[in-house]
């Protein structure tokens, strides 16, 4: 009888060449997901050959020098800095390399619309929300890594998603490991499911101790390597209240089946329970290369440069319920994913505000969430629908200008 093992190395691997030959378009290049879409990107090149994973074009907000790098190492057709007063200076870099160069928002947004396979949306903030509903709109495979087009303009994102018949890939390392675990014909069947936290840098920290973290302090995440804003949302767990509702749109599941655990380790991304008492876990090393690689090569997959998981290196695995007092963000996130309506966008929009005063130094830690939870209180129409992006746009603006007020008068 043949062995199992001798059987198995003789059957052909499937081919790739269908998904290494898919063009990509990287918006937000020179972001921390960005550098690692590209990481991947160049790996998958030295595995598989200099000409696959095509690049259609790379942006940025305001690095020229990174974004020029970048063009010259991978070679897209275009380079779009988003600074308009920066594109003489990244014409300049690429002058002769025969790569395409524009500067603007609706070059941002026009470059989302050309012709690639996968968008990969690394863009920070509600300032994705139109680059990525137009790669939706042409029916684009997208892949996600921006909270903020779900949750401040979820429903006109996922009207956009069914008319086009795009596929989201969700990149985000909790949202990623739920696609790679939850099937939508389960969801009947599904009690619960759970996304990670890792607690942030504050995790054991007192109210006291709290109240006077710097900046500083905020951004240095124990595990994972991020942009200044995002780790001050894990640091006040509002990224896990955005995930909360960014899951709810994105698999259609209600705030009741949806909970959160604080897993320091941050090696299980999500747990989903079943009703027979089964649960199925998706693990992997703290690394957004591996989600990254995943979104590119669906439904198949490709080499990574990404960390491997050794569980006996990393020996125990613990978790414990999030402490919904010194993370009231959290609470305000989740009051907001079952208000619906406009909060969510209302909540992200102050968010932005309060990290950004934080983050100068203009209020305190603590505050943050208090400014998210006054302009809700002072905002009008919390509980009113989105129906298209402009009226999503215009509140998402409305909230922004109250939370500045709020944050000028709390400095007074």
């Amino acid at each position: 009888m043949t062995p199992i093992a001798a059987h198995r190395r003789r059957v052909e691997m499937p081919d790739l060449s269908p998904v290494l030959a898919r063009r990509v378009t990287v918006l937000g290049s020179t972001g921390s997901i960005g550098i690692s879409t590209l990481d991947v990107i160049v790996h998958a090149r030295q595995c598989y050959g200099e000409d696959v994973l095509p690049i259609e074009a790379l942006t940025a907000n305001g690095n020229v020098g990174a974004l020029a790098a970048q063009a010259l190492k991978v070679r897209p057709k275009l380079a779009v800095i988003g600074d308009e007063a920066k594109y003489g200076a990244l014409k300049a870099a690429l002058s002769g390399s025969g790569v395409e160069v524009a500067a603007g928002r609706e070059a941002v947004i026009r470059a989302a619309a050309r012709p690639s396979d996968i968008v990969m949306v690394a863009i920070m903030g509600a300032a994705a929300l139109e680059p990525a509903l137009a790669a939706v709109k042409r029916g684009a495979t997208v892949a996600l890594a921006n909270k903020e087009c779900v949750v401040a303009a979820g429903a006109v994102f996922r009207r956009a998603q069914t008319a086009a018949k795009a596929d989201v890939i969700p990149v985000d390392s909790e949202h990623n490991a739920i696609f790679q675990v939850f099937r939508a014909s389960d969801g009947d069947d599904v009690d619960r499911v759970t996304l990670t936290a890792s607690g942030g840098p504050f995790r054991e920290w007192s109210l006291e101790r709290m109240r006077v973290a710097t900046a500083k302090e905020a951004v240095a995440h124990p595990n994972w390597s991020m942009g200044a804003k995002i780790s001050v949302d894990s640091a006040t767990l509002m990224n896990k209240g955005l995930e909360l509702i960014e899951a709810h749109f994105l698999f259609a599941l209600p705030a009741e089946k949806l909970g959160v655990a604080v897993h320091p380790q941050s090696i299980v991304h999500c747990l989903v329970s079943y009703a027979d008492g089964s649960t199925l876990a998706h693990l992997s090393a703290p690394d957004m290369r591996t989600p990254i690689a995943h979104a590119l090569a669906w439904p198949r997959r490709i080499s990574s440069p990404s960390r491997k998981l050794n569980l006996t290196e990393v020996a125990k695995l613990t978790f414990e319920a999030p402490d919904h007092e010194r993370f009231r963000c959290l609470s305000l996130a989740l009051t907001c994913l079952e208000r619906g309506g406009m909060a969510p966008t209302i909540l992200n929009a102050a968010n932005e505000i309060a990290v950004d005063a934080f983050l100068k130094d203009q209020i305190g830690f603590l505050d943050i969430p208090a400014v998210v939870e006054a302009t809700l209180d002072e905002s009008p129409g919390v509980n009113a629908e989105a129906e298209s992006l402009e009226g999503v746009l215009a509140a998402d603006a409305r909230a922004r200008e109250l939370a500045r007020d709020i944050c000028r008068r709390m400095t007074a």
